[in-house]
């Protein structure tokens, strides 16, 4: 069963009373495991996709399917807690919270969750190993390296065992090095452990990463490419 199942999407804003289409009548099918690039100019609806796929926005038709569950079909209480149980997120601001340590903002996902705190202590500190952050985590944010803090806000994603991770321009903010670090740390669990990346990108370093590159461009998506198919 695919993950994401996106059937005749269409997003419209109403901007000042006139209309901007933002999608138009996109089809898309993700498998479990996939490591995907969604690319594209500035306005192609890059972001627009990824919000209406993650159920931070509603599609003006279409319908968005989810692990089989219709997403278009729920009340807004239930797509929220959906996305709590069910989907990560990477944000490319990092979004975490200034006040908890990286260990308190990766366990604060699953506190939300009403999880046990032995099982939010342990978790944490697993996924935070996992992202080569074991020695800092009782750092605040404004202690870490941006390419660190980066590497929290993907531990505090997959705190929920989600379906998978929604990464919305995750390297823009960093540099060279760190960018290559945070990919690599994001291969190697999309590898190992078979957990699904979507990125929205304009990041190259990204698309060659990618093992498949979905092209936008005025709200449609006008390629849809593997990896291998690229290198033949």
């Amino acid at each position: 069963m695919p993950v994401i199942e996106l059937n005749n999407i269409g997003k419209i804003y109403n901007t000042k009373s006139i209309p901007v289409t933002a999608l138009k009548a996109v089809n898309l099918t993700i498998a479990p495991g996939e490591f995907v690039a969604i690319v594209g100019p500035s306005g192609s609806g890059k972001t627009t996709l990824l919000n209406l796929i993650g159920g931070l926005d509603r599609p003006t038709s279409g319908q968005v399917i989810i692990e089989g569950r219709d997403l278009t079909a729920m009340k807004q209480s239930e797509i929220i807690d959906f996305r709590l149980q069910r989907i990560g997120f990477v944000f490319q601001a990092y979004n975490l919270i200034p006040v908890l340590t990286a260990r308190e903002n990766v366990e604060f996902i699953m506190l939300l969750q009403k999880r046990k705190k032995t099982e939010r202590v342990k978790r944490s500190a697993e996924l935070l190993k996992s992202v080569g952050l074991e020695d800092l985590m009782d750092r605040r944010p404004t202690e870490l390296s941006g390419g660190q803090q980066q590497r929290v806000a993907v531990a505090r994603a997959l705190a929920s065992i989600p379906a998978f991770v929604l990464a919305d321009e995750p390297t823009a903010n960093l540099d060279g090095a760190s960018a290559l670090n945070l990919l690599d740390i994001m291969e190697e669990l999309n590898q190992q452990h078979k957990i699904t990346f979507i990125f929205s990108t304009h990041d190259s370093r990204v698309v060659a990463r990618a093992h498949r590159i979905i092209t936008l461009e005025d709200g449609e998506i006008v390629k849809d490419e593997t990896a291998d198919s690229l290198k033949g």
